[in-house]
């Protein structure tokens, strides 16, 4: 395959608040307008998209499935050539499974990977589990989603699990299709000591921001992080079985920048955002210096202003960033504005049921471009030209999609 990837995506999450299931492919009306929504992504020239089937519709229970939205909207994709990076986990779980603290889940959700890749023999590119480290952190630490728990241990046994339903869902994949690539979507962040005093533990938190990729790639992590994962329910088994996978060469090391993405330590210990300091440049070499692998960035926005170009101001910031990053040896495959729509409450985070809209998208809800949506066009017409033909070998999907029963 030529040429850079840009890419956009249809937002998937569907976390458990309380009682309450938040689906944004429901509340962003993907369901009626699928259709539609690949219009968009056509519209602006994208070939590759970030998208999933709804995994709580899907998978109905342990061989149990209901494929109906995913045959149909698959096959879409395929008939359009446009590219699916397949994202089946984003930040919740069937009702059935419970929640991240479940030992059983990585098992489970291998079975279902596998089954995803038989059925879909055409697909390449996967992401498994969506931001590893952010799941584990608002359901097991934040007390946010899910299992909403608000304890280090809680964070331990979510991230153990969930990192460890990754690994087994790329094998799985794996034993499937040999040439599967995975984009490991994750957050990268860090956090800035605002006094004396919360030096160390600002440092603390910049080593646990590389835990879900080190378990991930099997890096080892110090020793304090080895203790603080002990001390909070990971035993030296689990530890060791991480450290026994060698899936870096099936991998490319999406990192996703946000507004939010780097954070203020206070005096007295809690954190909030800091906006842009370092910026994605500067900790994405971050993240390379420590893995060593192949980039991409896999999600950024702004939600739109009153003035309509903060958004176009943000993207053309974070693609001087994608160019930085490029130009200073560091192999970078794409570069990706989420998602092609607006979403909805993320003002707070998903916790409230406010039905308010986050102007995020490169579409509103009405599938009406934004003004961000037009300069992300000329940016991949003009681009798409100029930027070299990658070395990594992607494949598009030109075979015809047999298996689909």
């Amino acid at each position: 395959m030529a040429g850079f990837i840009f890419a956009t995506g249809v937002e998937n999450s569907i976390p458990k608040v309380g009682d309450r299931r938040v689906d944004q492919m429901e509340s962003c009306g993907h369901y009626a307008r699928w259709r539609q929504d690949f219009d968009c992504v056509e519209e602006l020239g994208i070939r590759f998209l970030r998208y999933g089937p709804p995994l709580h519709r899907s998978w109905l229970g342990d061989g149990r499935y209901d494929w109906s939205f995913a045959d149909e909207t698959f096959a879409e994709l395929h008939r359009r050539r446009i590219t699916p990076i397949v994202d089946l986990c984003h930040f919740g779980v069937p009702d059935w499974i419970g929640d991240f603290q479940n030992p059983d889940f990585p098992a489970l959700f291998a079975r279902y990977a596998r089954r995803c890749a038989e059925r879909l023999p055409w697909v390449q590119l996967w992401t498994p589990v969506n931001e590893m480290f952010i799941c584990a952190q608002f359901s097991g630490r934040y007390g946010w989603w899910n299992e909403r728990l608000t304890t280090d241990r809680g964070f331990v046994t979510a991230l153990k699990h969930i990192v460890k339903a990754n690994v087994m869902a790329m094998e799985a994949i794996l034993d499937v299709r040999r040439d599967a690539l995975f984009i490991q979507s994750e957050s990268s962040e860090y956090f800035h000591a605002t006094h004396p005093a919360q030096i160390g533990p600002a440092e603390v938190m910049n080593q646990q921001r590389f835990l879900s990729l080190d378990l991930n790639y099997g890096h080892r992590v110090d020793s304090g992080m080895y203790q603080f994962l002990l001390d909070n329910g990971m035993t030296r088994a689990e530890y060791e079985w991480f450290l026994g996978r060698s899936l870096r060469r099936h991998c490319v090391m999406g990192t996703d920048y946000y507004w939010t993405n780097e954070h203020r330590v206070r005096r007295d210990g809690s954190t909030g955002p800091s906006g842009e300091i370092f910026g994605y440049a500067e900790i994405t070499r971050q993240y390379h210096d420590r893995y060593r692998m192949p980039v991409m960035h896999t999600e950024t926005n702004l939600a739109e202003g009153p003035g309509g170009h903060e958004a176009e101001e943000w993207l053309w910031k974070q693609w001087a960033n994608v160019l930085r990053v490029r130009n200073v040896g560091i192999p970078v495959l794409g570069f990706t504005w989420y998602s092609i729509t607006d979403q909805m409450d993320w003002d707070t985070a998903l916790r409230e049921d406010n039905r308010r809209v986050t102007p995020v998208g490169l579409f509103d809800l009405d599938r009406n471009i934004r003004v961000v949506g037009r300069a992300y066009k000329r940016l991949i017409a003009d681009w798409s030209s100029v930027l070299p033909t990658q070395s990594y070998a992607l494949t598009l999907p030109i075979e015809e999609p047999d298996g689909w029963t």
